[in-house]
């Protein structure tokens, strides 16, 4: 009998457990991200504005259409610019890690546009979609910078970074205004990310538990996350892309670009950094890195014509 309770007992606890899981702390995990503020990233870098870089910045909130504000920043060049470039950021972490890329890209001429993501930063929003909602929000983005009467927008390119590439493309596909994507580190769909993140983090062993808090992030926040699938936007897509990955990415595995790099159309480029990270990309891939990017920028944000 004591077997038998005692067997009872820890099925118990395991139905609990998985419960839990499944109903509270998946979908929290899915759904809200850890914010990244300027205090924890004041623990790592100076750099916590673009005025910090020695760039010019506006600071200011757009809202969305759910009403949704976004905090943002418009790197501005005071002469005539060589085109617009929106930065998105990754999951968990906010405008602040794209102000290096800033400095970077405005040495080249062009504008940039940052913004913290909904549920992200400083930032509103109750839930992350992983490009759900978040791809209209680009397209809001664009109909402001189109309508400003203060600045030399030109052509407008993305540079997005694990989830935010992902963004780019989801994005890219529902808007020809966008006339090229760098998608650093993406993943190829939201399914086979969360598959690996909840393996990794959670460590859940079967997979209809993984599905059930799947299943339960979409009904919270009401999307659907078969569409969340840069795989199969990418084969619709005319737009030139760049794809960035380093060889030994432990968030997202390498195999993701290389996938949705066989699927994309031409023009395309795939640039695998040797011993890359997912957050050292830029540090590793030095000259290789930064010499990929501002030859594709350069040699795609020049036809400004409409997308067939």
């Amino acid at each position: 009998m004591s077997i038998l309770l005692f067997s009872l007992l820890a099925a118990l606890l395991f139905v609990l457990h998985a419960g839990v899981i499944v109903l509270i702390l998946g979908p929290l995990i899915i759904l809200q991200p850890t914010r990244k503020r300027p205090e924890w990233y004041a623990k790592f870098t100076s750099l916590l504005e673009p005025k910090d870089a020695g760039l010019p910045q506006e600071t200011f909130t757009l809202t969305m259409p759910d009403g949704v504000r976004l905090h943002c920043w418009f790197v501005k060049r005071s002469t005539m610019a060589a085109g617009t470039i929106l930065y998105l950021h990754g999951v968990g972490d906010c405008k602040i890690g794209g102000v290096p890329m800033a400095r970077f890209l405005y040495s080249l001429g062009y504008n940039i546009f940052l913004y913290d993501s909904r549920q992200h930063g400083e930032s509103g929003g109750t839930y992350c979609t992983y490009g759900y909602y978040e791809k209209n929000d680009v397209q809001v983005v664009i109909d402001h910078l189109l309508g400003r009467k203060d600045a030399e927008i030109g052509p407008i390119g993305v540079f997005g970074t694990s989830m935010g590439a992902a963004i780019a493309i989801q994005a890219a596909v529902l808007d020809p205004r966008i006339r090229a994507v760098v998608a650093e580190a993406s993943f190829t769909s939201l399914r086979d990310v969360i598959v690996e993140y909840q393996r990794r983090i959670i460590k859940l062993p079967w997979h209809f538990l993984r599905n059930a808090a799947m299943a339960r992030s979409q009904k919270v926040a009401r999307f659907k996350g078969r569409e969340v699938s840069p795989i199969d936007d990418v084969s619709r897509l005319r737009t030139p892309i760049l794809f960035l990955h380093g060889t030994d990415d432990t968030f997202i595995r390498q195999d993701h670009s290389q996938r949705l790099y066989a699927e994309a159309n031409e023009p395309k480029q795939l640039v695998i950094i040797d011993g890359a990270d997912h957050n050292d990309i830029w540090t590793v891939g030095g000259k290789k890195y930064q010499d990929a990017i501002s030859t594709f920028f350069s040699t795609h944000l020049t036809d400004t014509s409409p997308r067939s």
